[in-house]
């Protein structure tokens, strides 16, 4: 078997996945639908996950799940977009406070999974969120909007009274030094008031670190120990410019109690057993997603400002559809002009260069699907435009075999004079879009420009797969259509459009 035949096996057999991926089919076992409409529209209307379950022995037991999904942007599926007010004078913040607030918020919404999310600062104290395709608002906002005030405290001499405090709300020195700058609104009680402070001084509680010297937390299970059950806790890390402060007053209370406290409640008080410099762990009788919430807010970061909701919207998925009706029939329809062109203007040639166009749609809808990739109306511009980027691969390709033709080499020879020659061309004309679409993908990183990461990202992916099927799979089929019809190519170069 040639290697053009073993080539044309496997184009095929990844064609029928990516087809499969692209239109999955209802398969022996359970297809759910994990996306719906939130203007109230019938969920079928916008299917954009479904989790197939494919039972293969028939006995109920399914060995084999593969979920895919395709991520819809806010302009496509509607979602949820949600105004922030900074909940303090903007006379006692500066531009570069609320910015890092924004960062802050747009870290936190795409660890929520929402990766085409839109963060951007409006005016001088408010922040626009955009949640596409959001299932559960309430947790969403909760998240967005929670300041996660983490602190150390020191709990020096209450052994006695430390239980009486987990669970109840304690006022800290670094609270009161935070509430000086908020601004109470008018019949407004300060909430620091009903709050328990130090029983022995009557002060605020000592606070010996805030969040903001956090390395790093992630949710974990503790190790069994005995007959109990494992417990979700927060294990952290201690940036380095905080271990010095920490490790001092760890080394200097070893026997007594540190609370450790999270916007005011007490969540735990653990006795502190030894010098602990670079980390611990904060345990807190947390279920699996409380662990799992907190421990995002804490690598996000406390956010400078704190955020009260000024305003809520659920956007509606009609304008959405609207887009994606015309986006695709402007698609298609242009596809269908390529694919015409190249067959009338390159014949026998451009049958296989729409074959690898036709593979290479196939192939981006798949990838676009298995990572996910957000679809937005950039994105699908910007995938719109690599199938622009194919037809140039195979031009190039083309037009070198019919000069190497003209030249007078054989047909073989000029066939492997065209690719080889051709190679370097697309390679680097696709590689320096890529890396556009690099520096387009860091700048789509800041708050408000994640529909440009989005085109970047369509972008680069059509690029890259361009790679394989400019050359490879047109060069397959090409081969294998002139070993089929060699005689009458060999008669009549016209069927190569030389």
């Amino acid at each position: 078997m040639s290697s053009h035949a073993r080539w044309l096996i496997f184009i095929v057999l990844l064609s029928a996945f990516c087809i499969w991926v692209a239109t999955p089919p209802e398969f022996k076992g359970v297809q759910t639908e994990a996306c719906s409409a939130l203007d109230g529209a019938d969920p079928g209307n916008l299917k954009c996950s479904e989790n197939l379950e494919i039972d293969t022995n028939g006995d109920g037991i399914h060995e084999f799940v593969l979920n895919i999904t395709q991520s819809l942007g806010l302009d496509l599926v509607g979602g949820l977009r949600v105004l922030l007010q900074a909940d303090i004078s903007a006379e006692n913040f500066t531009p570069e406070d609320l910015n890092e607030t924004a960062n802050n918020v747009s870290r936190r919404v795409n660890a929520l999974g929402l990766t085409e999310a839109t963060v951007q600062v409006q005016g001088r104290d408010r922040i626009l969120v955009e949640l596409p395709g959001v299932r559960d608002p309430a947790q969403a906002i909760a998240t967005i909007q929670q300041t996660a005030l983490l602190e150390f405290v020191d709990f020096g001499g209450l052994s006695n009274q430390v239980r009486s405090f987990v669970g109840n709300e304690i006022v800290t020195s670094e609270q009161v030094e935070l509430r000086k700058n908020t601004v109470l609104a008018e019949g407004e009680a300060d909430p620091l008031a009903d709050r328990r402070a130090h029983p022995v001084s009557g002060l605020p509680f000592p606070t010996v670190m805030t969040g903001a010297g956090l390395q790093a937390a992630s949710a974990v299970l503790s190790p069994p120990q005995g007959t109990g059950s494992p417990e979700w806790m927060i294990n952290f890390e201690i940036k380095e410019e905080f271990q010095d402060i920490f490790g001092s007053f760890t080394r200097d209370r070893i026997g007594e109690p540190m609370a450790i406290v999270l916007d005011g409640e007490v969540l735990s008080a653990p006795i502190i057993q030894a010098q602990l410099s670079t980390g611990g762990v904060i345990t807190g009788q947390f279920t699996e997603d409380e662990a799992n919430t907190l421990a995002l807010q804490l690598r996000s970061g406390a956010l400078p400002i704190p955020l009260r909701i000024e305003s809520t919207q659920e956007v509606g998925a009609t304008l959405g559809q609207e887009s994606v009706r015309l986006s695709v029939q402007a698609g298609v329809v242009g596809v269908i002009v390529v694919l015409a062109f190249m067959l009338i203007y390159y014949r026998l040639p451009g049958v296989a260069a729409d074959l690898a166009l036709v593979v290479f749609i196939f192939l981006n809808i798949a990838v676009f699907k298995l990572l996910p990739v957000t679809l937005t109306l950039p994105a699908i511009t910007g995938f719109l435009i690599s199938i622009g980027t194919a037809v140039d691969g195979n031009i190039l390709i083309f037009e070198r075999i019919k000069e190497e033709l003209r030249a007078g080499l054989p047909l073989e020879a000029a066939l492997k004079a065209g690719f080889d020659r051709a190679w370097t061309s697309i390679r680097d004309s696709n590689l320096s879009t890529i890396i556009i679409c690099g520096i387009l993908f860091m700048f789509g990183q800041t708050p408000g420009a994640s529909i440009v990461a989005g085109f970047a990202v369509t972008l680069a992916i059509g690029l890259v797969l361009n790679l394989f099927t400019a050359v490879i799979v047109t060069r397959t089929f090409l081969y294998i259509l002139v070993g089929l019809f060699r005689s009458a190519v060999a008669n009549n170069r016209a069927i190569l459009g030389a």
